[in-house]
């Protein structure tokens, strides 16, 4: 129906009142009086406080913080030392990521194209993560990302849920509640983590300190909205002083007994427990692998620090292969467990950590990705069908599903190096050899009167562990 042409006149605001022919309204009447079925009522009512534009722009700023928040927790991956909390940094850089997904999505519905949504910049809230990123300890790193900002974040979903259109706003919604989903768990776990941290002994009055600081900074920018009112912003801020860099050491708490000098775990063991081609000796690796790649949390997580803003597909492949590392160090240390281990009591290898927290993330991604994935699928079908001969429904049990995801990682993974580099494959592995090589020999892993020329794939394989 085509519209009068507007006039410049006055608008007239008067209410259009509903014009009923008669009889009508009263046959409507006769007829919901002869429908047999008493459904529930639907009592959502039209009206919200939110415009397209409006909801589009806070959906927007969520989407960024969520993305920064992946950024975040993947650039502390090398360097929180406790077990638990890097196991759990590598859930959580998942849980930031599918929620960045999630709201990108939405976004699109809402007249915005991916490439627009995934070049947003704020340089608040990039200035507010650096500050963030200062933590002087993992524990301060929670109280900031989950205590503070976390926090905040699901507040404000829950205030979005109630304050757009409960009718027209819909996918909006289902999106914001699918995604505190993983905030409930995430923060309970945060504050029981933090109490623990004050329970051994890290002082609650410098973790309120930074709570307060990371608090009023928040504040300063608008809140997790951008529409809150602004307080003045704290000082000094820490990155003022010294800008954030992320760190290139692995670091592991005070229960591990730590090697970086080979990847072979008899030489570390300076014993070999079974004998070297057993069925014992490759079950007990395969397991001992497992557990320790939490070294694969730290190298995904801080790849992607390192793209961050290259490619948001990569970006969100590297966090969901982040949370697939931390699910098998924990296959890893419970089968442990139950094979009757003290997992504590079997060294942890920091070989690939060591080498590739320094490196270039194309090279360092290339190791562990075209070596040390492809490693595992060249033997896990064998130990599969082994271990069913076996009965070890155990190893059987877990491999299996490892075996899905390293396949899964690799199909990613060179797409994700694509990203990275534009270097041919063979170019790429000769310069990662190289690299590798070269730090090994530092390491004491291989003696420089021998290193005539670069390892082979295998040899890598070997040394580094995976």
């Amino acid at each position: 129906m085509k519209l009068p042409p507007k006039k410049n006149t006055p608008v007239d605001k008067t209410i259009i009142t509903a014009q009923s022919v008669a009889g009508q309204r009263e046959a409507a009447a006769e007829r919901r009086a002869r429908y047999p079925y008493h459904f529930p009522v639907d009592r959502r009512q039209l009206g919200g406080k939110f415009t397209v534009k409006e909801n589009g722009r806070r959906l927007l700023r969520y989407f960024y913080l969520e993305r920064r928040l992946m950024h975040a927790l993947g650039a502390w991956a090398l360097t929180i030392p406790e077990y638990e909390v890097k196991l759990e940094t590598g859930r959580h850089i998942f849980y930031h990521a599918d929620a960045a997904r999630a709201l990108r999505e939405r976004l699109s519905e809402q007249e915005m194209r991916p490439p627009m949504v995934d070049a947003h910049r704020d340089p608040e809230i990039d200035r507010f993560i650096d500050e963030l990123l200062s933590a002087e300890s993992a524990a301060e790193l929670l109280v900031g990302v989950h205590q503070v900002v976390g926090r905040a974040i699901a507040t404000t979903y829950n205030h979005h849920i109630d304050d757009t259109d409960q009718v027209t706003d819909v996918p909006t919604i289902r999106c914001l509640r699918r995604i505190l989903t993983d905030y409930e768990p995430m923060l309970a776990w945060a504050d029981a983590a933090v109490d623990a941290y004050i329970a051994g002994g890290v002082e609650e009055a410098k973790l309120s300190t930074w709570r307060w600081h990371i608090s009023r900074l928040l504040a300063s920018i608008g809140g997790v909205t951008g529409a809150d009112a602004r307080g003045e912003a704290p000082t000094p801020l820490r990155i003022d002083a010294k800008p954030y860099e992320r760190g290139t050491v692995p670091c592991r708490d005070v229960r591990f007994d730590t090697f970086k000098n080979t990847g072979d775990y008899d030489a570390a063991d300076a014993a070999p427990r079974f004998d070297k081609n057993s069925y014992e000796a490759i079950r007990l690796r395969f397991i001992r692998t497992q557990r320790d790649e939490v070294d694969a949390i730290e190298a995904f997580g801080t790849f992607v620090w390192d793209i961050r803003f290259k490619d948001f597909n990569a970006e969100y492949d590297l966090a969901r292969i982040t949370w697939d590392e931390a699910r098998h160090t924990e296959i890893g240390h419970r089968a442990m467990l139950a094979s009757g281990y003290d997992p504590y009591e079997l060294r942890n290898r920091l070989t690939g950590s060591t080498c590739r927290g320094p490196m270039d993330p194309a090279f360092a991604m290339a190791e562990i990705n075209l070596f040390g994935e492809v490693g595992v699928l060249k033997t896990i079908n064998d130990l599969i069908d082994t271990a069913a001969d076996r009965n070890d429904e155990l190893l059987r049990h877990i491999s299996d599903y490892i075996r899905a995801d390293e396949r899964t990682h690799v199909r990613k993974g060179t797409k994700i190096l694509e990203v990275m580099t534009k270097l041919e494959s063979k170019a790429l592995e000769l310069r990662t050899r190289e690299l590798f090589t070269e730090c090994l020999v530092s390491l004491g892993a291989i003696k420089k009167d021998i290193d005539m020329q670069t390892l082979t794939r295998e040899e890598i394989e070997h040394l580094v562990g995976e």
